[in-house]
């Protein structure tokens, strides 16, 4: 009979338990039919594995295997406990708090025989209501129970535990997630110039992106800074708007250099600036499906690729009400059919996507790299019957995924006072405190995002982006965030900065948002459908210190496509500021770095294990590679 501290310790592996296999005379779960493919059923297995060291993986991925054919699910019956389940007094727990203990006798008494309809399927009620997934959580929350202090609360995704992520006395102990679903939102202008960099990096192998042709489409809301995004890092961006007006205010407020109504002028003036590799933002009044046509004409009559890189910000998240434009008729006629006739109006909408998927797929057999910046393009494209997509997909190759992996994400900040001189004053703040942490150390991995963070945010003013409030984004890691916060909080203080500053982001950021077209696509572990970690940061962010909370379905990709959460802080120089911006700030970025750490993100992985050496508070679920491929298939062979 195992003991209460034996059952906290983690993880029995040394030496394992013996495997009896199922319990006799008692309740057994119906066999599930999930109809796996081999290669789900090789991620079931995978998936599994994770939880235990490379060295036992040989033994345990037949067992695992087994279990999976059989009953359709891997409930991990070696490590079913041997000690009697049930609801122990309260002191007889090895815990650091009550709250602790209350948390474990829930726990055990939800699975014991007694109650629980299939315990040794860990389910207590209803055929399939889980406790847990496998014996392997229960063992690990078990563990972080027992070592759980009043500053720390347990994250758990849908039965996985996370780990214990630092909060204060006041806070909940464990917030559980189960089941939450987004069946891909907004970028922020210093997002558009971020990405330019790192596809330029990635796709082109240059840092200078001098001379080189970015094509896109959108001039409206966010889509508006492509313009302005294409003149910062120094290349050529030729953008298409159907609405003139759009594109004549974005003209007028000083975004786009240069307007023409004219493909033939658009095409000349393209070729002329390559040439002499000026620096332009030229916008094209008319549809960006004869752009991309006429650039497949022009490779085709002249050899000459025109375009290095391109995506697009159509709203196609909301194609058939105005997000996207059908080529085959003009602004003023689309609107008109798109109220008489929406049938034949989403005919024609679909038809354009084929045609500008076409000529994509023949500009990306040279060297011309496209994306889809999470707009749902190519998701519309696919639904509209355009399969043949050769470019690569946006679910791993979207420049600017990588970075979420990395900690990094749009942190945005408006200084209340509506004074120009206050923006001023914290954009000198927010590049001397970067500067700072790179100069204190950075994993090599997130020096170059500082860079470019630093060089945006000295530039900045100069380029007059602000519309509204004195309001300014940047790409930061928790490490960045946290200490820009802080130096703003003391300018307040001190009166520097004359009225308070309220921090926030964008939904498209590392934690705030499950998408799996955008922010999560690149999550290959068969979560990316999940929500737990955007409806987690909503939760955590509340009891964290933020002044308010927001969680949304929908933006950006479309309703029932994505679940994001957002929030407000208010920074107005008082030590409590300070304190809950410290705590909120560093859960709403280590929140997703860990969910990508354990979904098999290498980089992530690399942040998330430095984070902890620098914060003794948070303890986080690492997971293990499957080291030898050949476990795998030995264990799924018939």
């Amino acid at each position: 009979m195992s003991s209460l501290q034996a059952l906290c310790s983690g993880l029995p592996l040394r030496p394992l338990p013996e495997n009896r296999g199922r319990w006799a005379g008692v309740p057994h779960a119906p066999v599930r039919t999930p109809s796996l493919s081999p290669a789900e059923e090789q991620l079931a297995l995978r998936n599994a594995l994770r939880y235990f060291p490379p060295d036992v993986h040989e033994l345990l991925a037949p067992e695992f295997a087994q279990e999976l054919r059989l009953y359709g699910h891997i409930y991990m019956y070696r490590f079913c406990p041997d000690v009697k389940m049930r609801a122990y007094p309260i002191e007889q727990y090895p815990c650091q708090t009550r709250a602790a203990a209350a948390i474990m006798h829930m726990i055990m008494n939800n699975l014991d025989p007694a109650v629980a309809q299939f315990p040794q399927e860990l389910v207590t009620y209803g055929g399939n209501g889980q406790v847990f997934s496998n014996w392997a959580q229960f063992w690990l929350v078990m563990s972080y129970l027992s070592q759980m202090t009043e500053e720390q609360t347990l994250v758990m995704y849908s039965g996985h535990p996370l780990g214990l992520f630092p909060s204060s006395p006041g806070a909940p102990r464990l917030v559980i997630t189960n089941g939450m679903v987004a069946t891909a939102t907004l970028v922020p202008r210093e997002s558009s110039m971020l990405t330019l960099l790192n596809a330029g990096r990635r796709y082109l192998g240059v840092k200078d992106l001098t001379g080189k042709v970015f094509v896109t489409s959108g001039l409206g809301g966010m889509s508006g800074a492509q313009a302005k995004a294409a003149v910062i890092v120094g290349c050529i961006g030729v953008i298409a708007e159907v609405d003139k007006a759009a594109l004549m205010k974005r003209h007028e407020q000083g975004w786009l250099m240069e307007v023409t109504d004219s493909l033939d002028h658009c095409i000349e003036r393209l070729r002329e600036a390559r040439k002499r590799k000026e620096v332009l933002s030229l916008g094209y009044h008319g549809n960006v499906v004869d752009l991309w046509e006429r650039l497949v004409h022009e490779l085709a009559t002249t050899g000459e690729l025109l375009v290095d890189l391109g995506s697009d910000q159509t709203s196609c998240h909301n194609p058939f009400n105005g997000g996207y434009y059908p080529v085959q008729l003009g602004f003023t006629e689309a609107q008109s059919l798109m109220a008489s006739d929406p049938a034949a109006f989403k005919h024609l909408v679909q038809e354009s996507l084929r045609r500008q998927v076409s000529a994509i797929n023949r500009l990306a057999k040279e060297n011309f790299f496209f994306w889809d910046y999470g707009n749902a393009f190519l998701l519309e494209a696919q639904r509209a019957g355009e399969t043949r997509q050769r470019y690569p997909r946006h679910a791993s190759l979207c420049p600017c995924r990588d970075i979420f992996s990395l900690g990094f994400g749009p942190f945005r900040w408006v200084c209340t006072s509506g004074d120009p001189q206050d923006l001023a004053v914290t954009d000198q703040l927010a590049a001397s405190v970067l500067e700072g942490v790179v100069a204190d150390g950075v994993n090599p991995g997130v020096k170059l995002q500082y860079a470019d963070n630093i060089r945006w945010i000295r530039e900045a003013a100069k380029h007059r982006l602000v519309v509204g409030s004195q309001a300014r984004i940047l790409y930061s890691d928790q490490k960045g965030r946290v200490a820009i916060a802080v130096a703003f909080n003391q300018a307040i203080a001190r009166g520097k900065i004359k009225a308070p500053v309220v921090l926030s982001r964008d939904h498209h950021d590392v934690s705030g948002t499950d998408s799996p077209f955008r922010e999560t696509s690149n999550i290959y572990d068969g979560s990316a459908f999940c929500a737990d970690m955007a409806v987690q940061n909503f939760v955590g962010d509340a009891f964290r210190g933020a002044t308010w909370v927001a969680l949304h379905n929908g933006g950006g990709v479309g309703w029932g496509e994505v679940i994001n959460g957002g929030f407000g802080l208010v920074l107005d120089g008082t030590q409590e500021a300070e304190q809950k911006a410290k705590m909120m700030l560093s859960w709403d970025v280590s929140n997703g770095v860990a969910r990508r750490c354990w979904a098999g993100n290498q980089k992530a992985y690399e942040i998330i294990r430095q984070t902890m050496q620098d914060d003794e508070g948070l303890v986080v679920t690492l997971p293990h590679e499957v080291a030898d491929e050949r476990v795998l298939s030995q264990a799924l062979r018939p």
